[in-house]
C-alpha cells in the first residue's frame, strides 16, 4: 500500500457509506423503529470537513446509498437475511429518490451518487466507472456500519489495488466492541487515522 502523504489528492475522493435519512434522520426508517446509536449520528458533521478540505485540493466526495428496488407494486425487493435482521423495513424505506435513500442535510450533496444493493459500494455499481472517468485512484472512507458496509467495501478496494484510508472514527457500529475488532482486522488491507488526523493530512498538502 502507499502511503498516502504520497498521493495525488486531485485523483483522490472521499467515499462514505450508507449516511442517509433511512439511517440517521430521527424519521427515516431506522429512526421510527428506534434503532439508532450516538456514534452513528455524530459521523456527518466529523466528516464534513474533511469533504471540503477534499474537494479544496480537486478530489471528490462519493456517497454510497444503500437502496432497496421496488417491484412492481412498489414492495422492496429484501433479502431473506436483511428482511430477519429488520422485519421492520418495508414499502418506501430506502426506496430510490426517496427522502430516507437520500444524503443527510450535513453532506448534501455529493459530486457523485453510488446507489448499492448489498454491502460493498463495488459490488454490482457503478463505483468503477466512475473512479475511471474521473481519474480517481484513492480513496478515503468513512460511514456505517464499520463491520458491513465498510468493511467489505474497504476489502473489495484492496482486492482491486486501490489504496484507502479508513476513517476510525468516520466511521460507526451499533455495537463499539465490534467497531473497534473490526477496525484491528482491517489493518492489513487499509490505512487507519482519525478524522482530524485526516484533516491535518489534507490541509497540510499543497
Amino acid at each position: 500500500m502507499s502511503e498516502p502523504n504520497t498521493w495525488d489528492l486531485s485523483r483522490t475522493a472521499l467515499l462514505t457509506i450508507d449516511l442517509q435519512n433511512d439511517f440517521i434522520h430521527p424519521e427515516g426508517a431506522y429512526g421510527r423503529a428506534g434503532q439508532r446509536a450516538d456514534s452513528i449520528a455524530a459521523l456527518p458533521e466529523r466528516i464534513a470537513p474533511l469533504v471540503a478540505a477534499i474537494r479544496q485540493r480537486g478530489g471528490h466526495y462519493v456517497s454510497a446509498q444503500f437502496t432497496l428496488v421496488p417491484d412492481a407494486g412498489g414492495e422492496p425487493l429484501i433479502a431473506p437475511h436483511l428482511k430477519k435482521l429488520r422485519p421492520f423495513l418495508g414499502k418506501g424505506d430506502f426506496a430510490p429518490g426517496s427522502f430516507g435513500n437520500t444524503l443527510v442535510d450535513v453532506l448534501y450533496p455529493a459530486d457523485f451518487v453510488v446507489e448499492k444493493v448489498a454491502y460493498s459500494a463495488f459490488y454490482q455499481t457503478r463505483l468503477e466507472y466512475i473512479m475511471r472517468a474521473v481519474g480517481i485512484d484513492n480513496l478515503i472512507v468513512g460511514g456505517i456500519v464499520t463491520n458491513g458496509g465498510v468493511a467489505s467495501t474497504l476489502r473489495d478496494a484492496h482486492l482491486r489495488n486501490i489504496d484507502t484510508v479508513l476513517l476510525t472514527d468516520g466511521t460507526a457500529a451499533f455495537n463499539q466492541d465490534v467497531h473497534d475488532a473490526t477496525l484491528l482486522s482491517l489493518a492489513t488491507v487499509t490505512h487507519e487515522m482519525n478524522c482530524q488526523d485526516a484533516l491535518a493530512w489534507l490541509e497540510a498538502a499543497s
